[in-house]
């Protein structure tokens, strides 16, 4: 792996091309400070640019938001800020709001990477920081967009761009939203992390609800170490915990059968999914006792038009149906805790600010996008349930993102480049137009 210096080292590089590499490099160092590190830098850049620029604080637990929730935790207590930047237009002029989150994961497991997680640096066209990809060339991708418009001269409606916490339902946007934030529609930035970059709209997403299910036991009644050959004088969670599963896997197939989108169709095959994705109970190599309870965890995907209340009780009625089929589980019910759920939602591929999106797209790339209906409750979801604000998104070509597992997380240097191209395009585009043209 060839490393570049901390500056550019390419004769080729444009004087906008140095400035926005540089900027996504100066936010990457700044993670070492955290998030209000990022923001301070977005909050003078915007400044400068001459945008009326706020910065407002807000309590995530505190938002009224609308077709969502999440458990105490679920959340990262605490208040947080939006940066919110105001480039005023022409109020004939379509509107656009264009936002991005400036928090990372946790910074945790750098002992793996190959690369300085602060140094931005460059290798083989990539790179690679801490939250690089998400969602620091988000951020900048949209900072540097309304600066760019609002350099192009061109006539045009109101832009305004917000730097939103976004992690652990820090529910950013939607507090911006709450607090009066309007436009005519919305572009959330944030890079592409199915491998197709900027080859792809962000246009559609499911909605999702986690859950975690508690399923109670009994002990055998001794005062022996060992449960074996008491077994059949006990209620043992684990198999009492399968019954539950086996409930839920059934629901899930009757499901696949009833609840059908044909994005979501056309792509995998199937619009809803319920998973088991944990399962704990007792301790390792202690098998020769059993335990009390027995604790699952799991998720279910569904499509725009499902609301979650009516996916919770689809879900509950399947375990009250598993319990009353059992003698011990009628008696003793499985409890249901609710971690968080999110409201699906898309944008039709012939609406007008899905077009706009798409010729910036084509204009940069050379080739026309597509939709991916596969990210499961996206943050384009939030101005669309939040406020009726119909919302896209686009981004750069990533990879080996934290909040995955993985270890130098990377933007693709040239998609990120096009990704600023293609927002300033977008808000020249959509924000030149008279609103009169939305409908």
């Amino acid at each position: 792996m060839t490393i570049a210096s901390p500056a550019i080292q390419t004769d080729s590089a444009s004087e906008p091309e140095a400035e926005a590499v540089g900027l996504l490099r100066e936010m990457i160092a700044a993670q070492r400070q955290g998030e209000a590190a990022v923001q301070a830098i977005v909050t003078d850049r915007l400044r400068a640019s001459g945008c009326e620029v706020t910065v407002r604080p807000f309590d995530p637990a505190e938002v009224p938001v609308i077709g969502e929730f999440a458990a105490a935790r679920a959340q990262t207590p605490g208040r947080r800020k939006n940066v919110i930047a105001r480039l005023k237009g022409d109020p004939a002029r379509r509107s656009l709001l264009l936002f991005a989150h400036p928090d990372s994961e946790p910074v945790s497991g750098t002992e793996r990477w190959r690369t300085d997680p602060f140094a931005g640096e460059i290798a083989d066209g990539r790179l690679y920081g801490w939250g690089v990809a998400d969602d620091l060339a988000g951020v900048a991708a949209g900072v540097l967009g309304i600066v760019r418009a609002a350099q192009s001269g061109a006539a045009l409606g109101d832009v305004v761009m917000a730097s939103t916490p976004s992690k652990r339902h820090a529910r950013g946007v939607a507090a911006a939203l709450h607090q009066g934030l309007e436009a005519d529609g919305a572009l959330y930035l944030h890079p592409a992390e199915s491998g197709a970059g900027l080859g792809e709209i962000k246009a559609f997403a499911s909605g999702q609800l986690e859950f975690r299910l508690t399923v109670e036991g009994r002990l055998p009644d001794t005062t022996e170490p060992g449960h074996a050959g008491f077994a059949h004088l006990a209620e043992n969670p684990i198999e009492k915990a399968m019954m539950v599963a086996s409930a839920l896997r059934a629901l899930d197939e009757e499901r696949a059968g009833r609840i059908r989108h044909p994005r979501l169709e056309a792509a995998v095959g199937r619009s809803t999914n319920l998973m088991i994705a944990t399962i704990g109970c007792g301790e390792d190599a202690r098998f020769g006792r059993l335990n009390e309870r027995c604790v699952m965890g799991g998720a279910i995907s569904f499509p725009p038009g499902e609301t979650i209340e009516g996916v919770k009780a689809e879900i509950e009625a399947a375990i009250d149906g598993a319990a009353r089929a059992d003698g011990w589980l009628a008696d003793h019910p499985p409890t249901i805790e609710w971690v968080s759920g999110v409201t699906g939602a898309e944008c039709p591929g012939d609406h007008p600010l899905y077009l706009a999106a798409a010729r910036a797209v084509s204009a940069v790339t050379g080739a026309a996008p597509h939709v991916n209906p596969m990210h499961t409750s996206s943050d384009i979801r939030n101005p669309i349930v939040q406020k009726a604000i119909p919302t896209v998104g686009f981004g750069g070509l990533c990879g080996d993102l934290s909040q995955n597992g993985r270890h130098d997380e990377w933007i693709d240097v040239a998609d990120f480049l096009r990704t600023v191209d293609a927002t300033a395009a977008m808000i020249v585009d959509w924000c030149g137009t008279e609103r009169a043209a939305i409908a």
